[in-house]
């Protein structure tokens, strides 16, 4: 495969607009949760996902305290300085100081992303100062340029 680019990461994660929210789900126009969305974008753009993402109830980071998430980004992904974000790089949110990370986007610009969250079907909101509050972890595709 050649070198991964970020239009294209970003094309990918805009082509997910409108597929609605399924939780644990990770088909294009069909269902996905906000990790359905990151794992279907990894499969467009790199291949087949390096691990299967096992079962999980929306509630699990707060019962397991564990920041899950954030070691599955240290795994497969290059971890980013969260204030040099750029379009393409994989966002990861805490609700709260004293939770896990556990909500994903997809930045889409500087102040821009592509999530999917409960209720709704996924969209490109504005990166506000509401999530940039809560943004603790930021990851790069593998081999992007």
């Amino acid at each position: 495969m050649s070198a991964l680019n970020r239009a294209l990461i970003v094309a990918r994660a805009r082509a997910w607009i409108g597929t609605p929210y399924l939780h644990q789900a990770s088909v294009l126009g069909v269902g996905c949760d906000c990790l359905g969305l990151v794992r279907g974008v990894w499969r467009e753009v790199v291949g087949p996902e390096p691990e299967a993402a096992g079962p999980y109830s929306p509630d699990w980071a707060e019962a397991s305290r564990e920041e899950r998430l954030a070691k599955a980004g240290a795994r497969h992904f290059d971890m980013v300085d969260v204030a040099r974000l750029r379009p393409g790089d994989v966002l990861l949110f805490r609700w709260r100081a004293d939770t896990p990370a556990k909500h994903l986007a997809i930045a889409t610009a500087d102040d821009t992303m592509v999530h999917a969250h409960d209720g709704a079907r996924v969209c490109e909101v504005a990166i506000s100062p509401w999530w940039r509050r809560r943004l603790a972890y930021a990851f790069a595709f593998p081999g992007v340029d």
